[in-house]
Formats: C-alpha cells, sequence, structure tokens
C-alpha cells in the first residue's frame, strides 16, 4: 500500500513516546528503542511491567497498597492494581497554570470563548459543593442531559471528585431512548439543560425533563443549565443555585475499580447495555493514550466532533491528563464551520469521523479554502468506522503531505482507542498505524488460531485495564460474558472483522455480524461502501443479505443519491459493475434500491443489523429504539417493505 506520509526526524524526537521508550529502556534494562514494533510486543509480552512503567512514568497518585499491576489474569474478572485508591479528576487538574487555557469552545450560540484552568477549578470546586448540598456521596450516580459545553466537562469531574458516578445523555437524545438508559442505573441527581440550538433552529427539551422525572423515580433534584433562556419548571434548581458557594477542590480516592461513568451501547438492539468502567483503568489507559498515541503536548489544542452521548466526549475529556488544552463545539457540523473552527480556534489535531470525511468530499467542502488559516493544524484523526482508502487521500490532497492522519478503532466498550495513531509510525493508505501499546490486537479466524495477511474476528488476547467492570445491575456478570467472552473463551471478541498485515499495521472492514458471506466468500460491508460511493452519484448507502430458503440469500443495496439524481438503469449497472470489480462477483447485489436517506444513530453508525432484522419481519420497535436514531423516519421505507406481499 502507498505511504501517504512519515514522520520527519524532528517529529519522532519531540514525540512523547519516543522519551518513553528511552525512559524504559534505562530504567528497565529492556531494548525497546530500536522500533515501535519492539516497544509494542514488549509492552503486551510483558503486561505487568508495561503498565506499572505507565503508572511510575505518569506519576499517578494513589493511597493504600498493591503489589501487582496485575493479580488475576482472568477476561473478565482481571484484578487490576489491588489495593490502591484513586480519583481521575484528582490527576486532571494537576500542574496546570490556572491562567492557561483549559477549554475552547463554539457553539451555534456564541463565538469562540475559553475557559482558564482556574475557571474550570473554580466552576468543578462550586459544582462538587452543590452536589454535597444534594446528598450525593460516593458511590451515587449522577446523569447529565447535557450539550458539549464546557459547564459539563465541569459538571463530570465535580462528580468524579466525590467519587459518584457519572453518567451522560446528548439533549438530541428522545425522551425514550434517555428513560432506557437512566432508568437502569437509578440517578439521584439529574443536570440537564432547558434546550439546544441545531441548524439554526431551537429546540426545547423542558417537556423531556418532566418525562425523565415521572419515569425515573429515583431521581431526587433537577438542576437545569438555561441554554435557551428559559425559566426553570417547576421543583427544579437553576445551575446558578447549585453553583451558588464557592469551595476548594477536594478529591475522594477510591478503589481502582470503582465506577468512574456508566456509558451505553448504542441500543439499536433491545435495552443499551450499561458499560461501567473504573477509575482506575480509565486513568491509566486515557494516561496511556492522550500523551503517547494521541501524542498531546504543551501548546497543543485537540478537537474531537461529538456529542455528549458519544464515548468520544469521554475520550476528549481525557486529553485533559496532558499539558495540552481540548476545543468543544455545540451544533450541526454540515458545510465548513468545523474548519472555520479549526482555524479560529488554532486547532492543532483535528478529530472527526469517517462519515464527515465522506459527506467533505461528496460536498466539495475546501478546508483550507476562503483563505482560511490551517497553519496551526498538524494532525487529523478518525474513527466512529473505516475509514476508506479514498478519505485518507483526500485529507493529503486537502491539507498537504505534512500531515499526520490516524484513523483508530476502539469503542465504547473499552472508552479507547486499541488501534491506531502513533506518532513516529508512517501512514499507509487505508490502514490503522498499529495495535496500542499494552492492547494485545489480533486476528482470528473461528477456532481461534492467529492470522497475518487474513481478515479475521477482532480479538485481544490479553486485559486491559478500561474493559468493563461490570454492566449495571448485571450481578452475576452473564451479560458481560455473553457480549464479549463466550465466542472465544477467556478471550476479548469485539465484532469487528480485522486484517492484521505483515508490518503489523490493520484493515478494519466492518462489523463481523453484519459480513456478508456469499458462496464462503466473506466481506466486510465498509468494502462494499467503498465501492459504491465511488461513484459520483451516490451519497450514502446500506447494504443487508436477508436469507431465502433454497437460495444463498437475497442482498439488497440501497443507494441514497444526489438532489435530483435518479436510479436509471445505467446507474444501477455502473454500481454493479464496480461491486463486481472491486469486490467480488458473488457480491453484486440482487436489488438496488433509492431512499431518501439511510438510518444512523446518534453517533454516526449505520444501522445495518436492526434493518436486517426488521426486512425479516421482527417489528421494529422490537429491532431498534427510534430515539436512538438520529433521523428515525429513515426507518418508514424499510418497515413498508417488510409490510409488502412478498
Amino acid at each position: 500500500m502507498d505511504v501517504l506520509w512519515s514522520p520527519s526526524a524532528a517529529r519522532r524526537e519531540r514525540a512523547s513516546i519516543t522519551a518513553f521508550a528511552r525512559w524504559v529502556q534505562d530504567t528497565r534494562s529492556v531494548k525497546v528503542t530500536e522500533s515501535y514494533d519492539q516497544l509494542w510486543r514488549w509492552s503486551v509480552d510483558d503486561l505487568d511491567g508495561f503498565w506499572r512503567a505507565i503508572w511510575e512514568y505518569f506519576d499517578v497518585r494513589s493511597s493504600g497498597t498493591w503489589d501487582t499491576a496485575l493479580g488475576a489474569r482472568e477476561m473478565p474478572g482481571t484484578a487490576w492494581f489491588h489495593g490502591a485508591q484513586v480519583n481521575y479528576a484528582e490527576h486532571v487538574f494537576r500542574g496546570h497554570d490556572p491562567a492557561a487555557a483549559a477549554i475552547h469552545f463554539a457553539s451555534e450560540r456564541g463565538e469562540l470563548q475559553a475557559w482558564t484552568w482556574g475557571g474550570l477549578r473554580e466552576e468543578t470546586a462550586r459544582i462538587a459543593a452543590g452536589l454535597r448540598r444534594l446528598g450525593i456521596r460516593r458511590g451515587d450516580r449522577v446523569a447529565a442531559y447535557l450539550p458539549n459545553v464546557p459547564e459539563t466537562v465541569a459538571a463530570f469531574l465535580a462528580c468524579a471528585s466525590l467519587g459518584a458516578i457519572w453518567s451522560a445523555a446528548a439533549p438530541e437524545f428522545g425522551a425514550s431512548s434517555v428513560i432506557d438508559r437512566f432508568a437502569q442505573i437509578e440517578p439521584k441527581v439529574l443536570l440537564a439543560v432547558d434546550g439546544y440550538r441545531y441548524g439554526g433552529k431551537d429546540f426545547d427539551r423542558r417537556d423531556v425533563l418532566a418525562e425523565l422525572r415521572d419515569a425515573v423515580p429515583s431521581i431526587e433534584t433537577v438542576v437545569v443549565l438555561s441554554h435557551l433562556g428559559s425559566e426553570p419548571a417547576a421543583g427544579a434548581l437553576s445551575w446558578e443555585t447549585l453553583t451558588a458557594t464557592d469551595d476548594e477542590l477536594r478529591f475522594t480516592r477510591v478503589p481502582f475499580d470503582h465506577p468512574l461513568w456508566v456509558v451505553y451501547s448504542s441500543g439499536t438492539t433491545g435495552l443499551p447495555k450499561p458499560i461501567v468502567h473504573g477509575h482506575g483503568g480509565m486513568l491509566l489507559e486515557h494516561l496511556k493514550l492522550m500523551h503517547l498515541h494521541v501524542d498531546a503536548q504543551a501548546g497543543d489544542r485537540v478537537f474531537w466532533f461529538t456529542t455528549t452521548g458519544w464515548m468520544m466526549w469521554n475520550f476528549l475529556v481525557g486529553v485533559l491528563l496532558t499539558p495540552a488544552s481540548i476545543v468543544l463545539y455545540d451544533g450541526n457540523p454540515a458545510g465548513e464551520v468545523l474548519w472555520e473552527l479549526a482555524a479560529d480556534a488554532r486547532v492543532t489535531t483535528f478529530g472527526t469521523s469517517a462519515s464527515f470525511i465522506s459527506a467533505c468530499m461528496k460536498g466539495g467542502v475546501e478546508p483550507a479554502g476562503n483563505g482560511r488559516d490551517l497553519s496551526a493544524l498538524v494532525a487529523v484523526g478518525s474513527t466512529g468506522s473505516p475509514l476508506a482508502p479514498e478519505g485518507f487521500e483526500w485529507i493529503y490532497d486537502q491539507l498537504g503531505a505534512d500531515t499526520w492522519l490516524y484513523s483508530m478503532s476502539g469503542g465504547t466498550d473499552v472508552c479507547t482507542a486499541f488501534v491506531g495513531g502513533v506518532p513516529t509510525l508512517p501512514v499507509h493508505r487505508g490502514e490503522l498505524q498499529a495495535p496500542a501499546l499494552g492492547a494485545d490486537l489480533q486476528s482470528w479466524d473461528q477456532d481461534g488460531r492467529s492470522l497475518t495477511g487474513a481478515v479475521g474476528e477482532l480479538v485481544l488476547a490479553q486485559p486491559m485495564p478500561s474493559m468493563p467492570v461490570a454492566f449495571w445491575g448485571d450481578a452475576d456478570g452473564s451479560r458481560l460474558r455473553a457480549s464479549y467472552f463466550e465466542h472465544y473463551p477467556g478471550v476479548w471478541r469485539h465484532g469487528d472483522w480485522i486484517e492484521i498485515t505483515d508490518r503489523n499495521t490493520a484493515i478494519i472492514t466492518g462489523r463481523s455480524d453484519s459480513t456478508i458471506n456469499r458462496g464462503g466468500v466473506r466481506m466486510g460491508t465498509a468494502e462494499i461502501y467503498r465501492a459504491v460511493l465511488s461513484d459520483e452519484a451516490v451519497v450514502d448507502a446500506l447494504v443487508v443479505d436477508l436469507p431465502r430458503e433454497g437460495t444463498e440469500g437475497w442482498m439488497p443495496l440501497f443507494v441514497v443519491l444526489r438532489d435530483q439524481d435518479e436510479l436509471t438503469s445505467e446507474l444501477v449497472a455502473s454500481i454493479k459493475r464496480r461491486i463486481r470489480a472491486d469486490c467480488s462477483p458473488r457480491h453484486v447485489p440482487n436489488e438496488i434500491v433509492q431512499v431518501a436517506e439511510v438510518p444512523r444513530t446518534l453517533s454516526g453508525k449505520l444501522l445495518e443489523v436492526p434493518v436486517k432484522r426488521i426486512l425479516m419481519g421482527t417489528p421494529a420497535d422490537q429491532a431498534v429504539s427510534r430515539d436512538s436514531l438520529a433521523n428515525p423516519t429513515a426507518l418508514d421505507p424499510f418497515v413498508a417493505m417488510a409490510a409488502a406481499p412478498a
């Protein structure tokens, strides 16, 4: 594959991972400085030694005593740093100049502003004092129905400082979707917003707050941040009342695996899984990832477009464990608004999704157009779904050959990336650079044999500290085991198809539970989409493979076309030719159907499996929670198709 970027000698020298490797070699007497692969191999061959090194190198502060980084190594149930007590928020606030910027933020409601570290600490302390007055103690749950604004960051850090448990949903989530999440964890306090602005339109959420309060009886207090200038509903506290008392910020240290937050699976089928991550596991993982892989350093400004309901918000907050500052945006990302923000905020790392890059390509967006100054930008990160090779090329065409582009993969399940960016390695077209340190990432066949140069199941053969502590309410651990550990007993199966190349780069081709197997030839849906979306007339697509008795199956392809384009017989033939040539003759669809849009979750993921279930006869309300979708009406054509006579 083509090499699109190689780090200069100066870039390799200034990378945080270079200093870490030298420190490891000097203090551990192991050879790890000759190559990244050498360092990675040591990190998975000596897990205990590696995570001890992370603890020591980043000077983790703790109470209590511990003997080993890993006690029991079973998955699930790994015992990490048993006896240690830590606090995630304590490490966020150490060592910063109070006058330095911590957060830069903009929204559809206002121009670019900044919060200093001193201001963030003061607001966090006031929120923590307010939560204590409301009776919040260690182990209590605090739910947030808040947008991507600095107050939300401060509220999370306040919650973490108390040893309370944070859980968030974005305000664009509908009532039933939020209830499905928060009712499972029984929060004591709900921090909420009166409404939000998106696409120039204001959305009042006070009625939703009333529904939440009625449906989740554990909620004792609702606190409302006035985003649209509305008066708090009857019985609710204003944000100003919550934060009325100045206080010193204090940190409650908790056991290593004490819950830090509860995040949720997408909720596309059944109740969302409430995934619990611990203070210690997330602290170590984020210290490692943000310093060594994101390479966030003093003076850097790291942006990632996300809502508070996606784990990338938690990821972005984790950057505050480094000397860098973070950049938030709340609103519609369409068009050139995020590139304008990148210029205005002097963003150094621009984080986004593969679908955003694809939309920019299709929409003719020019990031550096209109005299936009992106000279501060040195890195682009992509996640959410596989980034097509054409997406790699577009970034380099638009932003220049000196840009470090890293595609990452991980997920809500581990709240990190276990494969992706390494600032000292080259970037190959269409490939993720390498497994992350401490992540024993492999590709396995159905019999558990490791593969190189062939597509297999993505597995983690050894534990990582940010694996879930538990699912909330899963007392015997059965749901946790069924979700990750039953296919290969004792080994994490993630649910993606991955190829590990002979140079230890990675290519992810889609979800293994939506992979299309035609005549024994397996192909990830991402490969089919790459072929389909190479046609300029196609702006989005969704493909499923449905069983039909007596046949190898029926594979419809649903396409969204540019405005005013029609699905002509010539276009159908063209799409089929592309799939035949780029994928395989066996994966040419049986039918191509034009739709106005394809259904996606609020975080932008395609609903392949739920659509497949609907077309196989599952009632829509059982196949998917509409409130978890960015575009619920996009389901209607599939429901109608399922109801039509065969």
